[in-house]
């Protein structure tokens, strides 16, 4: 082994370890560090290191975990600078610390072992190689424990077996040197769980699934235990989800929920994940029988979840995109099905209700959240939408009674109206609607006021919930009788010093019975009508699949879609694959705003809720208003790069166009005219819109917020107002971006105690 690297190898081929040792000596050097380092490269002409160069260095201080040297280095490997060009200027700069980091150490391990996992009775092989001045000699660990005669690079076991799983190490010995390698992984799977066939040589291909996890049926108190399971290298990585939700912590193959509770009830699956690919299980139904105080159950349960922001006419709203992102994911955990909608139109309102009421039929839950501006005249209750004129009176809005009338011809057995809105009254309209409503006993409005008073939020410079939600996803999971859950929402909210005397929770109910949100569901007889129903709720939540472009030029892009709200969809792109030859390859966007869409962190297009979630180093684009999709949703991708052969510095382009259809709630057409007209028949008052001057609230009945997305200004050509219909899809260009270096900001929700009414 020689004393010194390859002096004609290029520095940008040297290994990753050796770069992280020379960048930490050079950026913690003051007189002998990458500054004097760049100026003796500056000195010699064959690599043009510039003022310019080393001020974009200097800059990477700024950056989290940046380093100017590692900036430094790239720039020189890029104009060819060699190993031994390397050697000599550190030779020159005096710095033998940073000189020591190129001269290889005694000993070096070259091949790691990989962590995997395989099914029991198959062979498995780790390796480990290592190179010394001197021979060297191994010996394989397993956890502490030394693995008898295991002195070769490579540790067989043949056949391996379930006693066979756990962590393995081996120890390279070079004369009196000795190194330690990275620890492995081995994770082997019960084979009578299997399903299917593998060979032993798929472990370095693609994962393969070969556990699903079963169906269960559990009383209240037992422990549910679910199991999965794929083999690959390297090991794969799991997270189990329930109703669509990640379940916190559960990252393991097998899922362990000791003493159940009924509203563990669900659809459990796992995402499983390898380097570059992910699948998912089977989704299965995991049943908890009633515990001793639970009388009642569901034929089903549906929400329909709206929230107000971006007015036309009215103060701006922030807290209804909070507020309806986090009732949405605890009712989906007592499965629910449910449909969030932001910054709906009237007629989108009214069509979203007819859409909800098709979901209702005898036995079924049904719960309605609104949070906007509203307003409450002669014990009737009115949700404004995002278009109401001003001013505005009941033509212009839904009236919320109007809505229970219709819900009770369903033979619904809950209807629960939760409403977080002002209930001062409009003096403007003075009309007086008649609307008959049925004697029945399953009637509950939670009101986030009392009457004639208004609903506040914090204000704070982040994204924070209204008191109402506040105190109510504290409280919503409780396995209690809806009114006992209210109760004591009301109770929290009483003690909360900011909004004493100023908001306090008013609870109507006609509810004789046990009724509880964490009932469970028992189908009933119509059985077919109630898959009907599912698939219509399942057409508002249809993602397009994840999708491969393969662009002439060599390269790949993965294209993923995830759903904000019902009518927000999330586009995240990113690199798989890209030519070794092509030595630039960069975003171009041909006619979208930069600063709105395709930015490097969620937070940069509004995605403030999902962000956790989303995966890491992609770029980010957020579509809102699907509902106003009036055809197909078409977008280009673009790509432009350089190759090394090239013998000039101008770019190539590559474009491909998407087409994903209509995603999510954009399948409902809720854009169009009402069509049914049954809610907008119960909610018309005796004078019409089109023929009767409208009036609204003054500035005491607002309920103000701030609103921080881009969405009636960004998608204006996707999307048109129901004022300006266009027959012609719009087209999209999301831009790609190469590096793998994105740093994922995280953004800080800020509370305080200021009040803003609403």
């Amino acid at each position: 082994m020689s004393d010194s690297l390859d002096r004609s190898t290029k520095i940008n081929l040297l290994k990753e370890p050796v770069v992280k040792r020379l960048c930490e000596v050079l950026d913690k050097s003051s007189t002998k560090g990458w500054r004097k380092l760049g100026e003796i490269v500056g000195s010699d002409k064959r690599f043009k290191v510039s003022s310019d160069d080393m001020e974009m260095c200097s800059l990477k201080v700024l950056e989290l975990e940046g380093s100017p040297s590692l900036m430094l280095l790239r720039l020189m490997g890029e104009r060819g600078c060699t190993t031994g060009h390397l050697m000599d200027y550190l030779q020159t700069l005096g710095n033998s610390e940073a000189l020591q980091c190129l001269k290889p150490p005694a000993l070096q391990i070259l091949i790691q072992p990989q962590s995997v996992a395989i099914i029991c009775g198959h062979n498995l092989r780790l390796s480990c190689h290592g190179v010394g001045k001197s021979p060297v000699q191994y010996q394989w660990f397993k956890s502490k424990e030394e693995v008898p005669n295991s002195f070769s690079p490579d540790l067989v076991i043949s056949p391996v077996q379930l006693k066979d799983a756990g962590f393995y190490i081996c120890r390279v010995n070079c004369g009196d040197a000795f190194e330690f390698s990275q620890w492995a992984q081995v994770d082997v799977l019960n084979a009578d769980m299997c399903y299917g066939e593998i060979s032993y040589h798929s472990l370095d291909g693609r994962l393969k699934l070969v556990i699903q996890p079963q169906s269960q049926q559990l009383h209240v108190g037992e422990d549910l235990l679910l199991e999965c399971g794929a083999v690959g290298r390297p090991i794969p990585r799991y997270q189990w989800h329930r109703n669509g939700v990640p379940i916190p912590n559960a990252t393991k193959r097998k899922l362990t929920i000791a003493h159940v509770m009924q509203e563990q009830q669900g659809r459990y699956r796992c995402e499983i994940s390898g380097t570059s690919e992910r699948m998912w299980t089977n989704e299965v139904d995991v049943v908890i029988g009633m515990s001793q105080n639970m009388q009642q159950e569901s034929t089903d349960k549906v929400a329909l979840l709206i929230g107000n922001l971006s007015y036309q006419n009215h103060p701006q709203l922030k807290a209804p995109m909070v507020d309806v992102y986090d009732l949405t994911n605890l009712l989906r955990q007592l499965n629910f099905k449910v449909v969030s909608l932001l910054d709906l139109t009237e007629s989108e309102m009214r069509n979203a209700v007819d859409e909800f009421l098709l979901l209702l039929h005898k036995g079924v839950y049904g719960l309605l959240y609104y949070a906007g501006h509203g307003y409450e005249n002669y014990g009737n209750s009115f949700m404004v939408p995002v278009d109401a004129p001003n001013p505005y009176r009941s033509a212009n809005c839904l009236c919320v009674q109007s809505i229970l009338k219709l819900m009770q011809e369903k033979e619904t057995d809950l209807n629960v109206f939760l409403l977080d809105m002002c209930r001062k009254r409009n003096i403007h309209d003075d009309s007086t609607p008649n609307i008959v409503l049925r004697v029945t006993a399953n009637i509950v409005f939670g009101y986030a006021t009392c009457q004639d008073a208004e609903a506040f939020e914090l204000s704070s410079t982040g994204f924070t919930n209204g008191v109402f939600v506040k105190f109510l996803k504290k409280r919503l999971l409780d396995d209690e009788k809806i009114t006992v859950v209210l109760d004591r929402v009301a109770e929290d909210m009483g003690q909360f010093d900011a909004t004493k005397g100023k908001q306090a929770l008013e609870i109507r109910s006609s509810l004789s019975e046990r009724r509880a949100l964490t009932d469970p569901i028992l189908p009933g007889d119509s059985a077919d009508l109630a898959q009907a129903h599912s698939r219509q709720w399942a057409k508002a939540h249809e993602l397009p699949e994840s999708m491969c472009l393969n662009f002439d030029c060599g390269a790949q892009i993965k294209l993923g879609f995830a759903a904000e709200f019902s009518n927000v969809l999330v586009i995240y792109t990113h690199i798989v694959k890209k030519p070794t030859d092509m030595s630039f390859c960069q975003a171009h966007d041909l006619d979208v705003d930069p600063k709105l869409m395709n930015r490097e962190t969620p937070e940069e297009t509004g995605i403030y809720l999902l962000s956790s979630s989303l995966p890491q180093h992609c770029l980010y684009t957020r579509l809102s208003s699907l509902q106003k999709l009036r055809e197909e949703l078409v977008f280009t991708v673009c790509l432009q790069g350089t190759f090394t052969a090239m013998d000039d510095d101008h770019p190539i382009h590559w474009t491909k166009s998407v087409n994903i259809g209509k995603p999510l709630i954009a399948r409902l057409d809720l854009h169009r005219a009402m069509r049914r007209n049954s809610c907008l028949q119960t909610c018309l008052m005796p004078h019409s819109p089109s023929h009767s001057p409208c009036h609204s609230p003054g500035p005491e009945h607002r309920h103000h917020l701030y609103h921080g997305s881009h969405q009636a200004q960004d998608y204006n050509r996707l999307f048109p107002h129901s004022g300006g219909l266009s027959s012609s899809p719009g087209r999209l260009s999301i831009p790609i971006e190469t590096t793998d270096d994105i740093e994922e900001l995280q953004t800080v929700f800020i509370n305080s105690l200021q009040l803003q009414p609403q």
